[in-house]
């Protein structure tokens, strides 16, 4: 059975680098029928929080990744936070020195820094060399009462070949030659991150490791690691580096970089899902659009690219659209809701019911011009308030054409004969304009739009009107005298 994992460091908010790879685990093991574990790798103790991985938590259940075992899900192979593991790596740090795989190194940053220097000016990689390698107990105890914590270092064979079946970039083979002797445990006794990562993999009984290409060259040093220890890597696959549009590294001058923000803007989380699998995979055919459980189905690793993938907001944003157009009135309504309130548009609290529909209709009314939900903001001045902004240039020049004034007159003269301001009655009524006036419907219908929005394109009058109100409509009407 296929096991795999996603084991974020709670250092900060979950990133979109991160939650493809959470969401490709999630999706192989659904495929499979397997099993998805998420723990916590928080052994940086300086950065790491409860708080934060709460948070990567919380983007997860957002996304409707859902895990079978983990943090907060439990299981047979808990705990799943490193920092309470640290029983279970001493004992396999006790293994690895008895059998000699492993040493105590008492070098000092500075030796280690100038030895790293020396090589660097050798034209080498800088490695650790293995002054340690050979300590005598004499020497051991002299370390020991100049007061020196020893790290655990790894010992690296020499001359041999590491070969990584990788299932995305196939075989890679890295010379152990160039790796040094690294550590496995800080003075601190905790363990780094490519020996920690080991132990729980191997104990959690996980057989395929998904992750990000920059992994990539910690996998000889996990893959020594298990040998020394008797144990079977797991199957790897490195996924792509995530590049912008211009092939640079991804920043957040190319958009937000975390899945929170996303939220926060009121992106739909299917469709950011529906981004996110596209970012390095693609299915068979040409169809873009897939839900969660559509994805489940037909994802699997060969058709993972090793080629970059690309971050482009303007490809999330129509995604994003096209799910908004989907969507129900009704749970739109729910997420523009706090935009709102923020603007002061919408009480807080249980609203009225003449709010609530009038909230629905203003959803409608703007549904096809949102790419994301946050928008709706940019567009409460068409629908809200006695005034309009005020009109410049080409929109402007229009209210000074000389049919203007006929037209507001005779479309105040209506609006106030009306018994109900509704769409209904709205769309028949500037008809009745146009032709009563005798001119084309743009004569009439911009010169309006202008004078109660101050803009010469935006959502539909008939929307426009019965939303602003009787009254607001009016006041603007008044208000557009001046620029006649």
């Amino acid at each position: 059975m296929i096991k795999v994992r996603f084991a974020p460091s709670p250092t900060g908010p979950l990133h979109i680098g991160g939650a493809r790879s959470a969401l490709f685990n999630y999706l192989l093991a659904r495929r499979e029928n397997g099993v998805f574990i998420v723990r916590s790798e928080d052994t940086d103790l300086e950065r790491s929080s409860r708080e934060s991985e709460h948070n990567i938590l919380e983007a997860l259940r957002w996304l409707n990744i859902k895990w079978d075992e983990g943090i907060e899900a439990g299981g047979e192979n808990g705990p799943y936070r490193q920092t309470e593991r640290l029983d279970l790596y001493r004992k396999y740090t006790k293994k690895l020195l008895e059998s000699g795989h492993a040493y105590y190194c008492y070098c000092s940053e500075e030796e280690i820094e100038e030895e790293r220097q020396a090589l660097i000016a050798k034209g080498e990689t800088p490695r650790y060399m293995g002054k340690c390698r050979h300590l005598t107990e004499e020497q051991k105890a002299k370390y020991e009462a100049e007061g020196r914590k020893p790290v655990v270092r790894f010992r690296v064979p020499e001359g041999q070949q590491i070969v990584i079946h990788d299932q995305v970039r196939g075989e890679v083979v890295f010379e152990s030659d160039g790796i040094g002797d690294y550590v496995i445990v800080k003075s601190d006794g905790i363990p780094t991150y490519n020996y920690a990562v080991v132990i729980d993999d191997s104990t959690m009984h996980i057989t395929h490791v998904v992750r990000g290409e920059e992994h990539l060259s910690n996998t000889p040093r996990q893959v020594l690691i298990y040998q020394a220890l008797g144990l079977t890597p797991p199957e790897f696959a490195h996924i792509s580096l995530i590049l912008n549009t211009e092939g640079h590294k991804m920043s957040k001058r190319d958009g937000d970089t975390a899945v929170i923000d996303y939220k926060a803007k009121g992106y739909l989380p299917e469709a950011v899902v529906n981004f996110i699998a596209f970012m390095g995979w693609a299915p068979s055919g040409e169809e873009e659009f897939f839900t969660l459980e559509e994805l489940e189905k037909i994802f699997s690793l060969d058709r993972v690219s090793k080629s970059p993938a690309v971050f482009d907001l303007n490809k999330l944003n129509y995604i994003n659209a096209q799910y908004i157009k989907q969507s129900s009135p009704e749970r739109l309504a729910e997420i523009a809701l706090p935009y709102l309130q923020d603007m002061g548009v919408m009480p807080q609290g249980e609203l009225p019911e003449e709010k609530r529909t009038w909230l629905l209709h203003f959803v409608k009314a703007v549904v096809n011009h949102l790419s994301y939900m946050a928008q709706v903001q940019e567009y409460v001045q068409y629908f809200h308030g006695a005034e309009a902004p005020a009109p410049e240039g080409e929109a402007l020049d229009i209210l000074h054409g000389e049919q203007v004034p006929e037209v507001l007159e005779l479309f105040k003269t209506k609006l106030q004969a009306l018994e109900e301001v509704t769409v209904e009655e709205i769309k028949p009524l500037l008809k009745q304009i146009t032709k009563e006036l005798k001119l084309g419907g743009k004569l009439v219908y911009m010169p309006i739009r202008i004078a109660l929005t101050g803009q010469m394109h935006g959502p539909e009058l008939y929307d426009i009107i019965p939303l602003l109100g009787r009254e607001n409509v009016l006041k603007r009407l008044e208000a557009t005298g001046q620029y006649l």
